[in-house]
């Protein structure tokens, strides 16, 4: 009788299949017909039996201890074995349920609107619930009702504007995965990876890599169609009292060509509507 999968069996596949032989101290001879590590190696290294990784692999183990756990994402080189160790602790899964509304606080979204800078609100599922002006200056995708997801995968122009562009959306996948941790039953999760797997051969491939990591922030160039090239510092900052919702924020340094720049977007906001800033997002 096959197995059902597993959250941690696919993710440990995932990695294993990332890690070269070399990385971890492994001679390479010949040619290998897998590619990363193979599952032997992989136990060998984190000094349990191969039968027993088999049964992780094939999820007919689910229930590992931390220690175990935390051996193997030492071989499988994670910076950090949180989201390895959560899976272990995979909840049932519970019949269809609705989508839950996700609602930016009024004194955020006023907040949001009075900050010189650009911002908007990130909900859980990277939808756009808040933002204002030179937010939408900067990208006329990031405003109330946008999904960054959809936008950064299948959008040509907001893809245009990163010149670092398979990195970030790299970072958003796997901020996406860190977001969602093990609720896979979500609807909106459903609709979002079944309708961007479709879509898009590079989400295809960034997905499969099982990538997880925290919502937070970076250094980014934009290539802005207005003023051109101009480097800002993200920020992610968690709204307390909300599940999942992240304030973004986007600056420059000061005196810098960029700050210029930012100035620049902002004049040109004030020409424009301002775009509508409800305090909840879309129904779906």
């Amino acid at each position: 009788m096959p197995t059902e999968p597993s959250l941690l069996g696919e993710y440990l596949r995932a990695r294993r299949e990332l890690v070269r032989p070399e990385q971890v101290g492994i001679p390479v001879i010949g040619q290998r017909r897998v590619p990363g590590l193979r599952r032997e190696e992989v136990a060998m290294l984190a000094g349990i039996s191969a039968e027993y990784y088999l049964r992780l692999e094939q999820g007919r183990d689910r229930n590992p201890s931390t220690q175990v756990l935390q051996a193997i994402g030492r071989v499988l080189q994670l910076d950090d074995d949180s989201y390895l160790l959560s899976l272990a602790a995979e909840r049932p899964r519970r019949p269809a349920r609705r989508v839950r509304r996700e609602t930016v606080p009024a004194s955020t979204a006023r907040f949001v609107a009075e900050l010189p800078v650009p911002a908007f609100v990130e909900g859980r599922y990277l939808d756009v619930l808040a933002a204002n002006p030179l937010a939408t200056a900067l990208s006329p995708r990031l405003r109330v009702g946008r999904n960054r997801l959809r936008d950064v995968f299948l959008d040509p122009e907001e893809q245009a504007l990163f010149v670092h562009g398979a990195k970030a959306a790299g970072a958003l996948i796997a901020g996406f995965r860190q977001s969602v941790g093990t609720d896979i039953d979500d609807p909106r999760f459903i609709e979002l990876v079944g309708e961007l797997s479709l879509a898009s051969p590079l989400f295809r491939q960034l997905w499969a890599r099982h990538d997880v990591g925290p919502r937070s922030g970076a250094a980014v160039t934009f290539a802005h169609p207005q003023v051109g090239d101009i480097h800002l510092d993200r920020e992610k900052l968690a709204i307390s009292g909300t599940d999942g919702l992240m304030l973004v924020a986007y600056h420059a340094q000061p005196g810098t060509d960029s700050a210029e720049k930012l100035n620049l977007l902002g004049s040109l906001a004030q020409l424009a509507d301002p775009p509508l800033r409800p305090a909840t997002a879309p129904r779906y």
